[in-house]
């Protein structure tokens, strides 16, 4: 049976990036893939403290030793089929947890001889952005930032592919908050319009990469 993990690098457990990987796992699961849903903001985990202990020349590779939450979720990587994982854009970039896995997910891999790859199996890779930008803002500013984010997943070997959704919307009701820079109804208007087809594209990547 192909194993899925799904990895929710936002805060929103609910919302935009949360929907999409949501709508991607039961793709997943209509394959009859094993599917395991982790929201990474629940976790207790920093990025990586050089501890070294990976680097021992007694130990398991592509394991990492530090104690805590997310450990065992490397482990799980690792030993999947399939990963599919989402952020937001904030800032211009993924977001802090997303950051903190990634480094901790490299670094265990990563042999100090040659710079070479110990991991050795095979993770397709399904990357979903959501952001507040259109896409022309994306395709003008983001675009290749975040293709080299997509490229450095490519350590798990797989078939890597990048999938962003523009103009997201951000909240409910914007006329609680200090948000003038965002017309409500443009928001709402795309939302409606684009969001269902994005859900549907995320369930079809998420059906196809579990394969």
């Amino acid at each position: 049976m192909m194993r899925t993990i799904v990895l929710n690098a936002s805060p929103r457990k609910n919302w935009n990036t949360a929907q999409l990987l949501k709508s991607a796992m039961a793709g997943a699961v209509s394959t009859g893939a094993e599917v395991e849903y982790i929201n990474l903001y629940d976790l207790n985990f920093t990025g990586c403290r050089s501890c070294m202990l990976c680097k021992r020349k007694d130990v398991t590779r592509c394991h990492c030793y530090w104690k805590d939450d997310i450990s065992p979720v490397i482990d799980k990587v690792f030993s999947a089929d399939t990963l599919l994982i989402g952020t937001p854009i904030y800032l211009g970039r993924p977001t802090s947890q997303y950051f903190a896995f990634l480094e901790r997910l490299h670094f265990c891999a990563l042999s100090y001889d040659d710079y070479s790859n110990y991991f050795k199996g095979k993770v397709n890779v399904g990357m979903f952005l959501t952001m507040n930008a259109t896409k022309e803002f994306y395709e003008k500013l983001y675009k290749e930032q975040f293709e080299t984010h997509a490229n450095e997943l490519k350590a798990l070997n797989g078939e890597v592919c990048l999938y962003p959704v523009y103009n997201t919307l951000q909240v409910k009701d914007y006329s609680k908050y200090d948000m003038s820079s965002f017309s409500e109804e443009e928001k709402k208007s795309v939302h409606e319009m684009c969001f269902p087809s994005d859900l549907d594209g995320a369930y079809e990547l998420g059906a196809r990469l579990s394969q």
